[in-house]
């Protein structure tokens, strides 16, 4: 009888399950079985929490499987992982890409011949391209990862300890790839990056995110449409404001990470912009480019935040014109500076997170109003369920064909599941 394949379990970001992917992939071709690994998420102490947690689930559900743990949490609490009885291999960032971890894992004899706590020191890492895979995600989009790490330091911010340094995908690379998805039938490409706008740094000649964005929009012009995945608005360059505003097969849609709208809590934060940077952007991008729809990261109850620099938060919704909100009650992680700062009471935190969330809330409302009566074009991604070229989910009440682009009244707009209704 042979061993099952391994059962893996996800947390976090989207470049965690497309790295997820890489793994199992990796995983099939070393012929590993009987194992449970769990990619974990760093980016809260919750996050840790409910790995910790789903692991002693899954140790109960598989006695008898290899439990391995891996990912961002793993690469920054190694012994925390190692200290749980229920794992059997703690595995790096940098290890779980390689086809070596998982040939030695698949060795039968494995346990006496590898350390089980595999983590290098991620800072020195320097390659980013050697675990691209053809596409992940949905039958009509995929995911590709251009960049990883991240050099800035936010002070309430682990990831950077947890991948490391910034790396780039040469252009060469992330264009064959893209030629490989478009030629499997993928209608939409989604450009991925822990810090995408850092893009190209690394690189000989320092090329902007913008160059690349116009390289593969002019090599792949068979590809329907191209989407980015979160910026930093203060760091966009020339060329891709230039793209966003000309280029109709790059989608009209940006999520920034803008993290909060009151200047001492920037600073404190140690961001690159201003509150006014982040309006004059959005200001400029929506006068080239009418139509498009931003979405944005901000945290509430950073340590030091008053009521009145809450307010400054809030109001940014509004003065960015802000549609899809991602609200982060602040959660401290041992080892930031933020960490070290007074702290908000944990009520308030959720109080104030309570109150952006209705923001957005009325946001995407008004936003999805706004567009009953037009027609839109819409990438289907299950058979009654697409998105619009802003990011809108449309449901249909009748079949479509998965994968392809079909153009679409909008009869109606629900706030409460955030959709939009086809004629």
């Amino acid at each position: 009888m042979s061993a099952r394949p391994p059962v893996f379990v996800t947390f976090g970001c989207r470049l965690n399950a497309y790295e997820t992917q890489a793994m199992t992939d990796l995983a099939a071709e070393a012929g590993l079985g009987d194992a449970v690994v769990v990619n974990t998420c760093a980016v809260t102490a919750e996050a840790v929490r409910q790995a910790r947690q789903q692991i002693r689930k899954l140790r109960r559900e598989n006695p008898d499987a290899t439990l391995i743990v891996t990912g961002c949490a793993a690469q920054t609490e190694a012994q925390t992982f190692a200290a749980m009885p229920e794992v059997d291999r703690v595995i790096g960032n940098l290890e779980k890409m390689r086809g070596e971890t998982w040939r030695a894992l698949a060795t039968p004899d494995f346990v006496g011949r590898t350390e089980r706590v595999q983590v290098d020191d991620i800072l020195s890492a320097r390659e980013t391209a050697g675990h691209l895979i053809d596409g992940f995600g949905t039958r009509a989009r995929a995911y590709v990862q251009v960049q990883n790490g991240c050099d800035h330091r936010c002070t309430f911010c682990i990831i950077p300890y947890g991948r490391g340094n910034s790396r780039s995908v040469p252009a060469g690379v992330v264009v064959e790839q893209i030629r490989r998805l478009v030629d499997r039938g993928f209608a939409e490409v989604v450009l991925t990056g822990v810090d995408l706008t850092s893009w190209g740094g690394d690189l000989p000649g320092r090329p902007p995110l913008g160059d690349l964005v116009q390289r593969i929009l002019r090599m792949v012009p068979d590809l329907a449409r191209l989407r980015i995945s979160s910026i930093d608005s203060v760091e966009a360059d020339a060329a891709l404001v230039d793209a966003m505003a000309s280029e109709a097969r790059l989608m009209p849609h940006l999520h920034l990470s803008l993290q909060a709208g009151d200047d001492m809590i920037l600073k404190r934060m140690k961001r690159r912009h201003l509150r006014e940077d982040a309006i004059r952007f959005c200001e400029e991008m929506r006068a080239r480019r009418p139509d498009i729809v931003f979405g944005a990261d901000i945290i509430a109850g950073f340590p030091t935040e008053t009521d009145g620099m809450f307010e400054n938060s809030l109001r940014l919704v509004e003065e960015c014109g802000l549609t899809w909100l991602h609200v982060f009650p602040y959660s401290a992680r041992k080892g930031t500076p933020a960490a070290r700062m007074p702290q908000v009471p944990r009520a308030l935190r959720a109080e104030r997170a309570a109150r952006l969330r209705a923001a957005g809330a009325e946001r995407v409302a008004a936003y999805l109003a706004g567009r009953i009566g037009a027609t839109e074009r819409v990438l289907m991604e299950r058979p009654r369920l697409g998105r619009t070229e802003g990011f809108a989910e449309v449901a249909f009440a009748a079949d479509q064909p998965v994968g392809e682009i079909v153009s679409a009244e909008i009869a109606g707009a629900d706030g409460e599941t955030e959709r939009l209704s086809a004629a």
